[in-house]
C-alpha cells in the first residue's frame, strides 16, 4: 500500500473517528475500481473510485481486494510435530483472515487449541478430530478405544462457536486394521452433534468406493485432487461414478494441497470434466510452509489460475464458498455496516515455477500475491 495523504482532523480537544480510504482498488470480476471507506473498523462506504474522503487515503491502484481469505484446512496447533504451526504464521501473515484447523486436536486437547486464540490476530475455527488423541499420533484411528463419542459430544458442547465440523482421516496408515469402522463412528457423531464431516482420502485401505457413499450433504472430501491410486478419477482422468453420485447428494470438495495430496494432472482432469471448484485450502503446517510444496495460500491459488480458472472463481473458493460452508456468510462478503474483513492482493504478469505434490513442475505466467489483511480494525502486511 502506498500512502497518498494522511491527515488527522481535530475539533478542540476531541479527535474525530479515523476514516481510512482504500482508493482505486479492484475486485475480481468487477470492471471498475472503487473506494472502500473504513471507519472504526467497519465498512462505512463503498464508492466509485476517487469519491471517498477520509483522514487517511491509501492508493491501492493496481491491487485487488476481496473479503478476507479463508483457509478451510490448516494445522495450527503449534506444539504438534510434524503437523503443527503458529496461528498467525499461516493466517494474517499470509493475508488469510480466517483459518480452520482440520483435526489437529480431539477431545483431549481441543480446549488448549481454543485457548490459543487469545493471543492471535487471525480468526481460528476448528474441526474436531473424531479420535480423542488427535494428531498426537499419526495413526489416531487405529484403535477404536480412542474414538469416544461421549467425550466428543461434550467437547462440541463446550465450544459451540469454535468447532464447526468433524474430521476423520481415512487412510490405511491412519486406520490400521479398522476398515470403515472409524468413519461409521464419525457418521454417528455427526448425527449426534449436527456437524458435517471432513474426510481425508489417501492410500488404501479402505477404497474410495467404500468411503464416499457414507458421506452426506455438506460433508467434505478433502484432498480430492490427490494423485494416489486411491483417487476419485480413473486412469483416463474421468471422474468416478462414486464422485458424481456424491456431488448430487451435496458433498463438497476441498483441495487440501498438503505435502502429498495435490496433482496437476488430476486438477487439470477435474477442470476438463467440469468438476466444480468448491474450496481451495492448503493443509499447511510448519514443514510444508518452510520447505514446500505449499509455502502459502497465495501460491496455491496461483496454481489454479495457471490451470485456467478465472480469477473470480479462484477467489470465490477462499471467500464466499468457504464462508457458505461454514454457515458464516458474513465472512465472505464486503458489506456496508459490517466489520472490515479484507485481503489485499496483486495479480502480476511474471514467470513463477510451481510444483505439485508429485514433484511435477509447471511455469505460470501470472502470480497471485497477498499483500496484507485487514481484521479487527488493523491492517497487517504480509
Amino acid at each position: 500500500m502506498r500512502m497518498l495523504t494522511r491527515m488527522i482532523l481535530e475539533t478542540g480537544d476531541e479527535m474525530k473517528p479515523q476514516r481510512i480510504v482504500w482508493r482505486n482498488v479492484s475486485m475480481a470480476g468487477v470492471q471498475e475500481p472503487m473506494d472502500i471507506v473504513i471507519e472504526q473498523g467497519k465498512i462505512a462506504e463503498l464508492l466509485a473510485a476517487g469519491e471517498g474522503n477520509g483522514d487517511e487515503v491509501l492508493d491501492c491502484s493496481g491491487q485487488f481486494v476481496s473479503s478476507g481469505w479463508i483457509d478451510l484446512h490448516v494445522h495450527a496447533f503449534a506444539e504438534l510435530e510434524p503437523y503443527g504451526d503458529e496461528i498467525d504464521e499461516i493466517g494474517v501473515k499470509q493475508g488469510v483472515t480466517t483459518i480452520v484447523d482440520a483435526g489437529s486436536c480431539g477431545a483431549d486437547q481441543i480446549d488448549d487449541l481454543a485457548a490459543s486464540r487469545a493471543t492471535a490476530k487471525t480468526n481460528l475455527l476448528a474441526l474436531l478430530n473424531v479420535s480423542k488423541i488427535g494428531l498426537k499420533r499419526v495413526d489416531e484411528l487405529s484403535n477404536m478405544a480412542w474414538i469416544d463419542l461421549g467425550q466428543a459430544v461434550n467437547a462440541v458442547q463446550r465450544h459451540p462457536d469454535f468447532i464447526v465440523g468433524l474430521k476423520a482421516r481415512m487412510s490405511g496408515s491412519v486406520i490400521g486394521e479398522n476398515g470403515l469402522k472409524p468413519l461409521i463412528a464419525a457418521r454417528e457423531l455427526s448425527v449426534r452433534t449436527g456437524l458435517p464431516l471432513m474426510v481425508h482420502i489417501g492410500s488404501k485401505p479402505p477404497g474410495i468406493e467404500g468411503i464416499v457413499p457414507l458421506l452426506a450433504d455438506q460433508d467434505v472430501i478433502t484432498h480430492y485432487l490427490n494423485g494416489k491410486k486411491n483417487r476419485l478419477f480413473d486412469d483416463h482422468g474421468k471422474p468416478l461414478q462414486v464422485l458424481a453420485d456424491a456431488l448430487k447428494r451435496g458433498v463438497q470438495l476441498d483441495v487440501g494441497h498438503g505435502t502429498a495430496s495435490f496433482s496437476f494432472e488430476v486438477a487439470e482432469a477435474a477442470k476438463a470434466n467440469h468438476v466444480p471448484l468448491h474450496t481451495i485450502s492448503t493443509d499447511i503446517y510448519r514443514g510444508n510452509r518452510l520447505n514446500g510444496p505449499v509455502y502459502n495460500l497465495s501460491l496455491v491459488l496461483t496454481k489454479f489460475l495457471h490451470i485456467g480458472y478465472a480469477l473470480e472463481e479462484v477467489i470465490a473458493a477462499v471467500t464466499s464458498h468457504a464462508a457458505a460452508w461454514l454457515r458464516r456468510p458474513e465472512l465472505g462478503r464486503i458489506q456496508v455496516g459490517e466489520p472490515a474483513n479484507l485481503t489485499l492482493y496483486t495479480v502480476t504478469a511474471e514467470n513463477v515455477e510451481l510444483v505439485d505434490s508429485e514433484g511435477v513442475r509447471r511455469t505460470a505466467t501470472q502470480r497471485i500475491q497477498a499483500k496484507g489483511a485487514y481484521i479487527h480494525g488493523q491492517f497487517i502486511e504480509c
